[in-house]
């Protein structure tokens, strides 16, 4: 079939194949919606045609289907046989399109057969075919007159193999079968847990196979892989925000011990909301929700970590050292720290402080260290915090972009690998926050200042920078 740029914008792409192999699953992951259609373990769940359209630059390029699972293929070949035979000694010829549309205005077609009917209508429909195969499954004769029958729609088809990371995926024995049909163009998509270049290697072929469109995929697969970097660099802002805004907060205690206890845990639940409202927007960048997540590819449960924040054997499983950090105004010789439910409480004796330098240094430190003097202390998240919270954010991020939005399968979460996060010396623009409480909006608005936004950039890209080698 001749095709023209000119005319076929968007290309019209058919997902086909048996029943229960992936269909729909492909299609949330193409679209980055994981509510289109009904994702189930029984078979024939999808039961009309649905399409969806994939968009770059304000034009719609692509046009994907999604079909019903084909279920008596044996049958109905047998059926179309029969009829192609029949109209032969009655003088006509049908060929492989013709006799198709031939059974396609018969009443079989919207009776025993509708399902594989919608199927094949809609393939003629279109200009090329996905055949999702479930790697899992054992090569069949119904597989084989399956192909048959969508060959002779005469549209280029092909085939997907799915579920390809599962140990019982058998690819070896479905790409020779399908080299024996003649069908040696094949790609692997995991609709789970997709390749990085699974999506640009998919459009590739097609764009192979159907050469006259092959700018459309081109101009797809640019934009996709623009959108990808753009939404990491928007996560890792996210992510620098939220460690900038905990790492300035600071919060001024004056009282006995039972005050001191009650702030630190009003402290804490701000940093636990402000770790949820990261979690929240970076679920929203990757087109997920919290009702995605409980059977979902992440590292969260309902949308919250399963692990508290401020539990020190969540510490020690990430694999990060406590009390790492220091309190607020507290100087060498000058202070004791003490680690009290993930906060540095900064407590100054008048003797250690007058004994280190005396008035000099209080003058160095100013209102800071002279209150601590006068009885007051200061709150500031500790370091070993924020290493879990950058940990965490970044792993979580690394988790989404690996994610197909077809997944259902728990989330393992990895133990933390980078030594820099874990133990090293933190960045400088966290330490530029600890001395600008202003900088933070966890106790009331903050001050968006030029300098505040220097630091979240500078920390973001250092998260890139972390993130590249990990992936």
């Amino acid at each position: 079939m001749a095709m023209s740029d000119e005319r076929r914008f968007p290309v019209r792409i058919a997902l086909v194949g048996h029943t229960n192999t992936g269909k729909t699953s492909l299609m949330r992951t193409l679209t980055r919606d994981g509510r289109f259609g009904e994702v189930s373990s029984r078979p024939s769940t999808t039961r009309h045609v649905e399409g969806a359209r994939l968009i770059a630059d304000n034009e719609a390029l692509i046009e994907l289907y999604d079909t019903p699972g084909m279920e008596d293929p044996v049958a109905l070949l047998e059926r179309i046989d029969t009829l192609v035979e029949a109209e032969r000694q009655l003088g006509e010829i049908l060929d492989g399109p013709a006799g198709i549309a031939r059974f396609l205005t018969l009443p079989e077609a919207e009776g025993r057969f509708e399902q594989e009917a919608k199927v094949l209508r809609q393939l003629l429909a279109s200009d090329a075919g996905l055949y999702v195969v479930d790697a899992r499954d054992p090569v069949l004769a119904k597989h084989r007159d399956e192909l048959a029958l969508l060959g002779r729609c005469a549209r280029p088809l092909l085939p997907v193999l799915n579920f390809v990371r599962d140990p019982e995926a058998d690819e070896a024995s479905w790409r020779e079968a399908l080299a024996r049909l003649g069908l040696h163009a094949v790609i692997r998509f995991d609709t789970v847990a997709p390749e990085r270049d699974a999506e640009r290697l998919l459009y590739g072929k097609l764009a192979t196979l159907l050469d006259a469109c092959r700018s459309a995929f081109e101009r797809l697969i640019a934009s996709r892989e623009r959108e990808t970097i753009a939404r990491r660099g928007a996560g890792e802002h996210l992510i620098a925000e939220m460690l900038i805004e905990v790492a300035a907060c600071r919060v001024r205690v004056e009282g006995d011990v039972v005050e001191i206890a009650a702030a630190v845990d009003g402290m804490n639940q701000r940093v636990r909301v402000r770790e949820q409202a990261c979690v929240d927007a970076l679920l929203g960048l990757y087109r997920f929700d919290r009702d995605d997540v409980e059977t979902g590819d992440l590292p969260l449960i309902e949308g919250r970590w399963e692990d508290d924040l401020f539990n020190p054997e969540t510490l020690r499983s990430m694999r990060v050292k406590l009390g790492g950090g220091a309190a607020a105004g507290a100087a060498a010789g000058l202070g004791l720290d003490l680690m009290v439910g993930g906060l540095s409480l900064g407590v100054a004796t008048a003797i250690g402080a007058l004994a280190g330098g005396g008035w000099q240094t209080l003058r160095h430190y100013g209102d800071r260290l002279r209150g601590k003097l006068a009885g007051h202390h200061e709150l500031t998240v500790d370091d070993a915090i924020l290493r879990l919270l950058a940990l965490r954010a970044l792993e979580l991020l690394r988790a989404l972009e690996a994610r197909g939005h077809a997944a259902m399968t728990p989330f393992v979460q990895a133990p933390a690998t980078s030594a820099s996060w874990r133990e090293g010396a933190l960045p400088r623009s966290i330490e530029s926050a600890r001395a600008h409480p202003e900088w933070s909006g966890l106790f009331g608005a903050m001050v968006r200042e030029p300098e505040r936004e220097q630091a979240v950039s500078a920390l973001a890209d250092e998260l890139g920078r972390f993130g590249s080698a990990g992936r």
